[in-house]
This record gives C-alpha cells, structure tokens and sequence, in this order.
C-alpha cells in the first residue's frame, strides 16, 4: 500500500509538501505514511484516492485496477 502512495506521487511528479498541504497534515507526517511507519487514514485514503481519481482499493493494495468496475445490470 505505501508504495503506491509513493509511486503515484512520483509519476505525477508531486512532492511531499505539496501532498501532505492536501490531506492536511505535516510534511513529517506525510513521509512517516509512505514508509509505513505510520497508517494511512481512512480520510487520507479518501483524499488521496479523490486527488489521483484511482480506488480506495487500488490504494490499500486490494486490487491492481486502478478504478473502480462497475457492474452492469442486465
């Protein structure tokens, strides 16, 4: 899961500060979540996956889709 956090960061060339302004935490508190030295919050996970417009799932490593699939009624 962190490494994801980490890697969409990257790929969209964002920094730390710039992420942690958006969730509303430190910069400190930001990096201790993309090492996993600290657990990323529900709220964190809603903000982050609403900013990359990926799944929570995606996030916490339940899937390898990067959205949600949605199921067609028939």
């Amino acid at each position: 899961m962190y490494r994801r956090v980490r890697d969409l960061m990257e790929d969209n060339d964002l920094t730390q500060e710039y992420l942690a302004q958006y969730i509303s935490c430190s910069q400190s508190a930001y990096s201790k979540i993309e090492s996993g030295q600290r657990q990323l919050s529900i709220d964190y996970a809603i903000k982050l996956s609403s900013f990359y417009q990926v799944s929570t799932d995606y996030l916490l490593g339940l899937t390898d889709y990067l959205y949600h699939r949605l199921k067609m009624k028939k």
